[in-house]
């Protein structure tokens, strides 16, 4: 199966697009500020890489020994998981981070020890869904097993998935671990198929023996060693660990998940190979923002709540994006196009329940 590209209609929103990006580059170009990580970002950095890292290395220098002590290091390592994710790495991946090539690069390879594997998280992510967002049999995020989970209305319909917004969540959770056994050896030899591991500038030999070699590392720092060395049964650990994946994995599906499956975005199907929105446009019609106001959360899920900028200005680092956010729902007001936001998370969660639900029933 090769891969077919998809066009986008530029004709009507060239001057959007015109004026948009143009305020957006006044805005760091008066401001006198970079595009990419600043001192906050940095701080976050060490934050994030600390709350994950810190917890494992109490328990693997025997600093922490009580079993509910480290079932909490397992949950803190959950959570720093689901930081790193959203913040460092995403940006980094992006080449958002860092103007230096290689410091994107060292921070977006911190994914090993995550479980992944940036370059097929690069295809998946940057190529696939933020290309063809919400359409259907392009954007692997909509793309889910089709037995239980249905994302895509244009997607066969099955009769379980009438109670997919009961049991979605469980599976989001399952999602990090997934990543970390079968997903990346199944997206290689896919990606390898319809062509596109040659977009990360490797021979495909050397990406096999790469993603081999990241996922022994993996399994062998966070999975055996502490099966080795902690005072626990094996099987706790196995468990704990999986807690952790469990953690990580729902965090990051009640963030992205909640961005593009929802009554309010559009999920176009594309006709003759083209599809009839300029590509700015397409994305803000595929994309909602959620709980704005709420700072903390934003830091904490790298600015992702304003997946609107993210998906307009990708190269942009997380820390910028609530700043323009302003410049872009003004300009979508004066070119009257939509501007999904949902005020709150939990409201965003419930919208996406309910989108859930639809889907599993029309």
């Amino acid at each position: 199966m090769s891969f077919t590209s998809l066009r986008f209609s530029g004709s009507s929103g060239e001057e959007f697009v015109k004026v948009l990006n143009k305020r957006v580059r006044n805005y760091f170009k008066e401001n006198n500020i970079s595009r990419n990580a600043n001192a906050s970002m940095v701080v976050k950095t060490i934050f994030m890489l600390s709350l994950y890292f810190v917890p494992y290395f109490l328990m693997i220098f025997g600093v922490v020994t009580n079993i509910w002590l480290i079932a909490l290091m397992w949950v803190l390592m959950g959570f720093g998981m689901a930081g790193i994710g959203l913040s460092i790495m995403h940006d980094a991946n992006h080449g958002a981070y860092s103007e230096k090539k290689y410091v994107n690069n060292i921070l977006g390879r911190v994914l090993i020890f995550l479980g992944g594997y940036a370059p097929n998280w690069k295809l998946q992510h940057n190529v696939l869904h933020h290309t063809y967002t919400n359409i259907h049999g392009y954007d692997e995020d909509i793309d889910a097993p089709d037995l239980l989970l249905r994302f895509d209305p244009h997607k066969k319909l099955n009769k379980i998935h009438r109670y997919q917004h009961f049991y979605a969540w469980f599976f989001y959770g399952l999602m990090t671990i997934m990543w970390s056994t079968s997903k990346d050896f199944k997206q290689f030899f896919r990606y390898k198929k319809m062509g596109l591991t040659k977009l990360e500038g490797s021979r495909p030999g050397l990406m096999l023996a790469e993603l081999i070699a990241s996922k022994l590392i993996y399994f062998a720092v966070i999975l055996l060693i502490p099966i080795m060395v902690l005072p626990i049964a094996w099987w706790v650990t196995l468990l704990f660990f999986l807690l952790m994946h469990f953690i990580g994995g729902l965090m990051l599906g009640l963030i992205f998940q909640p961005a593009h499956v929802m009554q309010t975005t559009d999920f176009p199907l594309p006709k003759d190979g083209t599809i009839e929105n300029e590509f700015a446009i397409h994305q803000i019609l595929t994309t909602t923002n959620f709980a704005p106001e709420n700072k903390l959360f934003s830091w904490f899920v790298g600015g992702l709540n304003y997946q609107i900028e993210h998906h307009l200005f990708p190269n942009v680092c997380h820390v910028h994006y609530k700043d323009i956010s302003q410049i872009v729902r003004q300009t979508t007001q004066e070119f009257g196009l939509p501007y999904h936001s949902q005020p709150t998370f939990f409201g965003a969660v419930k919208m996406h329940a309910q989108m859930l639900k639809q889907l599993g029933r029309e």
